[in-house]
């Protein structure tokens, strides 16, 4: 029999002097306590199944001692900003995709809070004041390598990162996610600086490849009521899979998410193929037998597994052009 998720959860040393830990704590108040003296004695040892802890993780708080920020990735798009960074508040993800990039760089299944909020805080506060690039805003993508607004009733990082972003008019944030917990935001005042991007997958995809994710429906719907209510908002359609009948399965659902979306409240769009890093794609297949998207004949580079560049175009160009008939062609950023 599997526990409930973050049945246990495991405190650092230390920790406990954190404001963060008493929040987590009291929101978790049926878990049982464990202490250890690293956090990465339980994350990173040998021998652990990502798989099989996801049926029933468990969570860990930790401080984070050094790279609180980090340049962004060639993998993302920086939307042209040119002081493009992100920071890893939490690691994994509550959900579990297929194609998660996660499942072949983490050896755990389980989650991670750094707890030490405010020494992030004030590494992006010192990244803004050195920013390359002074006369343009610190881009700083806060939910990179997990999906916080997910965890916002547990972790409340996003509202708080909110209210950080508006103090401070030299950073923009975005907030990546395939949520539908707009309630979470829905006592904030909207921040146009604080750009709420969501994933959206077709239906098709969606229900065979996101695994405990909320329905591409339930998606749309948490995106209008975040739209009526004047947040900046990006669409997200990456990574495109090359499924059966692919093109016109995106096609179609584009008609269907911009006839229940406004799209002249849309911001901006995300278009991108799936790529991945070559030694995490490994990884991952050595784990994975299950899933056929990872067996796709890849082209592979130093830099990432994807599609052939042949087809990687065809599909960022049909899609794109599809795309054009609902937001200008300008607010479309691409990854071929």
């Amino acid at each position: 029999m599997w526990h409930k998720r973050f049945s246990h959860v495991y405190l650092e040393e230390g920790v406990e002097k954190y404001p963060m830990t008493r929040v987590i704590l009291d929101r978790l108040s049926n878990s049982k306590l464990v202490t250890v003296k690293n956090y990465k004695d339980v994350f990173a040892r040998s021998g652990q199944n990502f798989q099989l802890q996801k049926r029933s993780p468990k969570l860990i708080l930790a401080r984070k001692k050094d790279h609180l920020i980090y340049e962004g990735s060639m993998a993302s798009q920086d939307f042209g900003y040119r002081n493009f960074y992100y920071n890893s508040l939490l690691l994994n993800c509550v959900y579990n995709c297929d194609y998660c990039y996660l499942q072949g760089m983490y050896p755990s299944g389980n989650m991670v809070v750094f707890v030490n909020e405010d020494d992030f805080y004030r590494a992006t506060a010192k990244a803004i004041d050195y920013r390359p690039f002074p006369q343009e805003p610190l881009y700083l993508c806060i939910s990179y390598d997990t999906d916080l607004l997910a965890y916002e009733s547990v972790v409340p990082y996003t509202s708080r990162f909110i209210e950080f972003t508006r103090e401070h008019e030299d950073l923009v944030i975005e907030i990546r996610t395939k949520s539908a917990n707009w309630r979470a935001l829905e006592e904030i005042v909207p921040c146009d600086r604080a750009i709420l991007a969501w994933t959206l997958s077709p239906p098709e995809v969606a229900s065979a490849y996101e695994q405990l994710t909320p329905s591409p429906e339930q998606r749309i719907q948490a995106i209008k009521q975040c739209l009526d209510r004047g947040w900046p908002v990006r669409l997200c359609f990456d990574p495109v899979l090359r499924i059966d009948n692919w093109e016109k399965i995106y096609i179609s659902f584009f008609k269907e998410v911009f006839k229940h979306l406004p799209a002249e409240k849309i911001r901006d769009v995300s278009l991108g193929v799936f790529r991945m890093n070559p030694d995490y794609f490994k990884r991952i297949k050595k784990q994975r037998t299950d899933s056929d998207i990872l067996y796709y004949p890849f082209e592979s580079s130093p830099s990432f597994v994807s599609y052939p560049a042949e087809e990687r175009s065809q599909m960022i160009e049909k899609l794109k052009d599809a795309l054009t008939k609902y937001v200008p062609a300008e607010t479309i950023e691409t990854w071929t």
